[in-house]
């Protein structure tokens, strides 16, 4: 296990964690959650090895393999398969023996290598690391593309994946779910949710972290505690805790009074005084309770629109894409006022080309766009961050957007807008290029409200804010007037803002009918037509390597039958694993619901009568698809088998 006992670390001057404990058992999966600046990544640094505690004992067990994602942009003409294969370090150790062992001829060490290769996953390496890359949204024919031949948030999905593919006891992961859309975020939690060894991950994704999570470990004010469960379930037990505490605080300064009244009332007469003074003692040996510290909460509002032209925009027969790239057809939408849409797809679908066209980024290359009259755009964009100046500060960023867009305002005013968004003091005067991610999105988000928009088209606003400030962004669009057009993989956030959802794919854009528990559904299919793609697509290249050459010697026949076995049990093997998986859940869930349906027999509060009921439908619908998922795999294993025959 992982212990911290007494553990002081300090960032240069600043203590982040005082004197703290903490355990970790093989096999949790952990939650590290905190505000910004609290030490998440201290904390990381030290488990990795890159800082020492400067008080108390870490320990971590030796034997523990340990895989983290590289932050460094991967910069490689690789292709991407050969780059995510060599992240399994012990076969990259392997192979490189090998080839030593083969150059000096030294039979019996190439014959051992061989049996430790096949040991250590040889037979199958190519399959794993490919199902990575798929799953995490890459297409077939982009699996050997060079690895520098992608932008930069794919070349981090591919340091991801190559982080996944090493054999690991321990798996470190900060902030994991930034680069990924929504699609890609449902198929790494299936992943974890399976990975047998320790996970320790930093995320502001409430939703990623109640699927993923069973402890969860909270920063606050130097101290750092222990939960037993999810983030929903910490939230619970820290709010239960914060009410007994406040409630202790309050009898003790009770206590407290009624003991230093007796003592002042009494201090001074002689018949008194020794009663007087065993009070006094009894102060000082009072273990004190800590009064409720509670962090500041951040909190904004978008101003009232000057208007709200209805409808807002008008998109007739519109081809929309870049230069000569077409990525979406026979587009055919309206945005009506007070609509809060939600923009499902996968990334390069084109839900960014669809928000830049409205935001009058790039040119419609046919059809119509038509504005109402008085429309004006509030734009996030997710590369919004880099058009900030570094060496200004937020207080000249305000002047020139007063100046340049409006409304004209002083500079007092100025700052005290920007004191409502947390900058203040001198962090006013601070350049923007010395300041967090985080911080750098609250000022866009504090330049885009004062412009008073009427139409937020907002893409991924959240990849930088904690979850403090992504609430009060959720609260801030339920309380926004305008209309809302959202594209996030934080499902937290389009849950509690968007009303109705369109999909982006396969060149078109469509209103999509249901919920996002329907997308995720929807996205399960999209996943079972690419794995059936991408084994289409290698089927030639299994034939061809269990084909006889022609003058084979036995040997070789014996070989390229045994690589033909190993493909097939290759080939059938995650789906055995996953068919195991879905048999278990199905368990899972036929047991929850019957025990639903006995308690929904009995006398119950209307309230949990209510609970109950909603939690039946809901183990119905995800016992329906389990069981459709059941009857799928059965299905696949039994055609590659008798293909094989």
């Amino acid at each position: 296990m992982i212990t911290l006992r007494d553990v002081t670390l300090r960032r240069g001057a600043k203590v982040l964690l005082d004197r703290v404990s903490a355990t970790i058992n093989p096999g949790e999966k952990v939650g590290l959650v905190g505000r910004n600046g609290a030490g998440k990544s201290t904390l990381f640094a030290l488990f990795t090895g890159e800082l020492h505690e400067d008080g108390g004992e870490f320990a971590l067990p030796a034997q523990w393999r340990m895989s983290q994602v590289a932050q460094h942009m991967p910069e490689t003409s690789e292709g991407a398969t050969a780059f995510v294969l060599g992240g399994d370090t012990r076969l990259v150790e392997l192979r490189t023996a090998l080839a030593q062992a083969e150059h000096e001829g030294d039979g019996m060490r190439i014959a051992h290598l061989h049996a430790d290769l096949q040991d250590a996953g040889e037979h199958d390496a190519v399959p794993r690391a490919q199902a990575l890359i798929l799953g995490l949204g890459f297409q077939v024919h982009e699996l050997d593309q060079p690895v520098d031949s992608f932008s930069g948030g794919w070349r981090m999905r591919l340091q991801l994946a190559r982080a996944l593919m090493c054999p690991s006891d321990l798996l470190l992961l900060d902030e994991p779910t930034n680069h990924l859309d929504l699609d890609a975020l449902v198929w790494l939690e299936g992943w974890l949710q399976r990975y047998a060894g320790t996970v320790l991950v930093i995320s502001h994704d409430r939703e990623f972290l109640d699927a993923v999570t069973t402890v969860t470990l909270h920063i606050e004010q130097q101290k750092l505690t222990r939960y037993g469960g999810n983030y929903s379930t910490f939230e619970t037990l820290r709010s239960q805790q914060l009410e007994q505490q406040q409630a202790a605080f309050a009898k003790q300064q009770d206590r407290i009074a009624h003991l230093q009244k007796f003592i002042d009332r009494f201090k001074a007469q002689a018949t008194k005084a020794k009663q007087a003074q065993s009070r006094v003692k009894a102060l000082e040996r009072m273990e004190k309770v800590a009064p409720v510290l509670a962090e500041a909460d951040f909190g904004f509002e978008f101003k009232d629109p000057a208007s709200l032209p209805n409808p807002m925009l008008a998109i007739t027969d519109a081809t929309l894409g870049y230069g000569d790239k077409v990525i979406l057809r026979g587009v055919n939408r309206s945005v009506l006022a007070g609509q809060r849409i939600g923009i499902l797809g996968a990334n390069g679908q084109g839900k960014s080309t669809l928000v830049k066209t409205v935001a009058r980024q790039i040119p419609a290359l046919a059809g119509q766009l038509t504005e109402g009259k008085g429309l004006h755009i509030g734009y996030f964009a997710q590369q919004e961050l880099d058009v900030l100046v570094p060496a200004s500060h937020p207080l000249e960023h305000m002047v020139r957007l007063a100046r340049d867009v409006g409304p004209e305002a002083r500079e007092q005013e100025l700052r005290n807008f920007l004191g409502s968004f947390n900058f203040s003091g001198d962090m006013v005067s601070q350049p923007v290029g010395t300041m967090s991610g985080g911080e750098k999105a609250r000022l866009v988000l504090a330049m885009i409200v004062w412009q008073r928009p009427n139409l937020l088209l907002l893409d991924e606003p959240t990849n930088h804010l904690d979850l403090a400030t992504r609430e009060a962004l959720a609260m801030a669009l339920n309380g926004f007037e305008g209309t809302v057009l959202l594209v996030s993989h934080d499902r937290a956030l389009l849950r509690s803002v968007c009303d109705e959802f369109w999909l982006v794919g396969r060149g078109q854009v469509q209103p999509f009918d249901g919920d996002l528990d329907d997308y995720q559904r929807y996205l399960l299919d999209e996943g079972k037509r690419l794995r059936e793609a991408a084994r289409a697509a290698a089927a030639p290249r299994v034939a061809a390597v269990a084909a006889l050459p022609p003058g084979a010697t036995p040997l070789q026949q014996r070989r390229l039958e045994a690589a033909a076995r190993q493909q097939l049990a290759a080939r059938t093997r995650p789906l055995k694993k996953e068919l195991a998986a879905a048999e278990s859940r199905m368990a899972a869930l036929q047991a929850e619901k019957q025990a639903l349906e006995a308690e929904l027999s009995q006398a119950l509060p209307p309230a949990r009568i209510a609970e109950a009921g909603r939690r039946l439908k809901q183990v119905g619908d995800d016992l329906d698809a389990a069981e459709e998922r059941w009857l799928a795999l059965s299905g696949e294993i039994e055609a590659i088998e008798a293909g094989a025959a």
